[in-house]
């Protein structure tokens, strides 16, 4: 028993042993493959392909790693290899481009064993490989677009070139594609001697000189709208400034005027004071003038009284009666004096004051007539500034238009012009081409008739040669005519707006009296122009009636009796009082209500009226008959339009019409010929 345990712990040792030493080995032989890359393993009869990790057996596998990451390959063109675009602009570009082996067994295989799995991800060797093939895509797709296109449909452009490359590339997949930088190629690296470069240097001078325009377009119309705003803002500010002055000035007025009038009810206060006080004083002199002669002759009474106490006493009561009578009288005329002195100086009171009244009112009278002459005047002012300024609008409105129909002239003629610098260079083309045939044409017959004679061929050859050189010749000049023409219209249009912008300058720079002796000038030759054409349509008038009249003389039968100055007198009058009876009939409205149904075209009964009444007249009668002996005689022969005819014959005889005779009327519309 104890020999087999002993046996089977050795077999258990050794089985353990066993087992640990494969799991070392196969630990040590186990090639872990990092991210990004593949390893091979390439073995007796096999190759196989992981991208985890496998076991290389010495001697009998050979392992090889290969980068399988993402790299990038960078194209770059420019200068005179820049990229040609569909509208022959050459572009400097610089594209990167995302290439990787592809991640599958057997792209990894055809990669190692075409290109080694050490040059696989080198980027010299990417670089070499796809550089060819990858610019080939670019000039391609680049060439389907216009260079405005390329450089604002980016994504467009990337998705195109992606297109044309595809994604297989023999093992490698193309992953992405970024454009790291896009330009216009410079003109100073361009070739004029290149026929793309040529017409991309054209195509490029075009739309740098359009956008040039439009940029000092904008400019200008900048600085317009900055002038005007600044115009307008100073402006403003006057107009603010000048009301301010005129505020001001009226509110001095005021105050000079309440401290005028005050100043005046002041000095008329202390005057009336004055007088009053004077007035007082006086009176108080004279009373007491009154009391101390009183208290005189009161003591000399009664001196002569005590002198003459005894004396006669009824003589004494009669001087006292009489004295005091006396006193009284004088008492009494002392009074009315007085009174007649205060009345009187109440009056010359009155009238100061209704002077001073006068004079306040004179005053104010004439302040009030300065402040309506004042305000006038500024109205006035005001509607002349806005006169001016209107005219200014108008005429800087004008202005514009002007230069604005100047400018779309000079770019129509620059369109024409170019329009037939085109037209030329395909008439150009076109005779070339033309020549190219003829010259064919020339070498086939040639070849044809090279039987009949080299010298005929010769001289068919000459003379294609001589047609081409002439078409050119004609090609050249038609091209330089119309380069010619252009230029002039050009400069002619150049010279306008410049003689618009002088002359906006020079009305811009006059002050206010020459502009408007400048806009007077301006009305006068437009009236001017005006009253001309108007002559020259009178004038054609003219000019059309006589031939009418000269026509209708030609064809009339016409005996002349009385020699050429009466007849043409006699015509001349009845044409002037035919077209007079015709005016004074259209324009009045009487005559139109009066001689309604005569007038009316349709149911005139006026044939009717004239042929009753001619039957009473007979031939010499109707000769001799005047407008006013008609309706005289319709008159008197009554009815119920008598009233209405009194009305024509007085409207007939005040137009002076009364004594033309009705042949004269009828040889004005040619009804008869003239006879008389």
């Amino acid at each position: 028993m104890d020999t087999i345990g002993t046996s089977l712990g050795v077999l258990i040792a050794a089985a353990l042993i066993i087992v640990i030493a494969v799991v070392f080995m196969l630990s040590r032989l186990f090639r872990k493959v990092e991210q990004g890359k593949a390893l091979i393993v390439s073995k007796v009869r096999k190759v196989d392909v992981t991208f985890t990790g496998a076991v290389v057996l010495p001697v009998l596998h050979r392992a090889e790693t290969m980068d399988i990451s993402v790299k990038a390959i960078e194209i770059g063109r420019t200068g005179r290899d820049g990229l040609i675009c569909q509208d022959n602009i050459r572009a400097d570009i610089r594209i990167s481009f995302f290439v990787r082996v592809n991640k599958t067994v057997q792209d990894v295989i055809k990669v190692a064993q075409a290109i080694g799995t050490e040059r696989a991800s080198d980027r010299e060797t990417l670089q070499e490989l796809f550089n060819a093939k990858f610019s080939e895509a670019l000039k391609t797709v680049g060439k389907q677009l216009d260079f405005a296109d390329l450089y604002t449909k980016r994504d467009e452009f990337r998705d195109r070139i992606i297109a044309v490359i595809g994604t297989d590339l023999n093992g490698y997949s193309l992953e992405d594609a970024a454009i790291d930088y896009l330009e216009q190629t410079p003109l100073s690296q361009l070739d004029k001697d290149n026929i793309l470069d040529a017409q991309g240097i054209r195509k490029i001078t075009e739309l740098t000189a359009h956008q040039h325009v439009l940029t000092n377009e904008f400019r200008r119309n900048e600085e317009k709208e900055i002038t005007r705003q600044n115009v307008d803002a100073r402006e403003a500010v006057l107009e603010l400034e000048r009301r301010q002055a005129d505020a001001e000035i009226k509110q001095t007025r005021e105050i000079e005027t309440v401290r005028a009038r005050e100043e005046a009810e002041t000095a008329r206060v202390q005057a009336e004071e004055r007088l009053r006080s004077h007035t007082a004083h006086i009176k108080t002199e004279e009373a007491l003038g009154v009391q101390n002669e009183n208290r005189e002759r009161e003591i000399a009474v009664a001196k002569l009284n005590r002198d003459r106490v005894v004396a006669i006493e009824n003589e004494r009561i009669e001087k006292d009666r009489m004295l005091e009578v006396i006193a009284r009288e004088r008492e009494t005329e002392l009074q009315r004096i007085a009174k007649d002195k205060e009345l009187e100086g109440e009056k010359r009171d009155i009238a100061d004051v209704v002077r001073e009244r006068i004079a306040v009112e004179k005053t104010v009278a004439q302040q009030e007539e300065e402040i309506k002459k004042l305000r006038a005047v500024e109205e006035a002012e005001r509607d002349r500034q806005a006169l001016i300024i209107t005219a200014e609008a108008q005429a800087q409105e004008q202005l514009v238009k002007d230069i604005k129909a100047a400018e779309a002239a000079e770019a129509a003629a620059v369109h024409k012009a170019k329009e037939e610098l085109t037209l030329a260079e395909a008439r150009l083309k076109s005779a070339d081409l033309d020549a190219q045939a003829a010259i064919r044409l020339a070498e086939g017959k040639r070849a044809d008739t090279s039987a009949e004679g080299l010298a005929e061929a010769e001289v068919k050859e000459r003379m294609a040669d001589a047609i081409a050189k002439t078409r050119h010749a004609e090609a050249e000049a038609a091209k330089e005519m119309g380069l010619a023409e252009a230029e002039a219209l050009r400069e002619k249009m150049t010279a306008e707006a410049d003689g618009l912008k002088l002359k906006a300058e020079s009305m811009a720079a006059l002050d206010a009296a020459s502009r408007e002796h400048e806009e007077y000038r301006l009305r006068l030759e437009a009236e001017k122009d005006i009253r001309i054409a108007g002559i020259d349509v009178q004038r054609q008038i003219a000019e059309a009636q006589a031939t009418v009249v000269a026509t209708g003389l030609e064809n009339a039968k016409i005996d002349i009796v009385g020699g050429d100055t009466v007849f043409f007198d006699k015509l001349i009058g009845a044409i002037s009082a035919g077209r007079g009876l015709d005016g004074f009939i259209n324009s009045s409205e009487h005559a139109q209500a009066l001689a309604g149904p005569w007038l009316d075209k349709e149911n005139s009964t006026f044939t009717q009226d004239i042929g009753a009444m001619a039957a009473g007249l007979g031939a010499a009668g109707v000769r001799d008959l005047t407008l006013a002996g008609l309706l005289g005689s319709l008159i008197a022969d009554g009815g119920e339009h008598t009233g209405q005819l009194r009305g024509v014959l007085k409207a007939v005889t005040a137009q002076g019409l009364g004594e033309v005779r009705l042949t004269d009327l009828a040889k004005v519309n040619g009804a008869v010929a003239l006879d008389k």
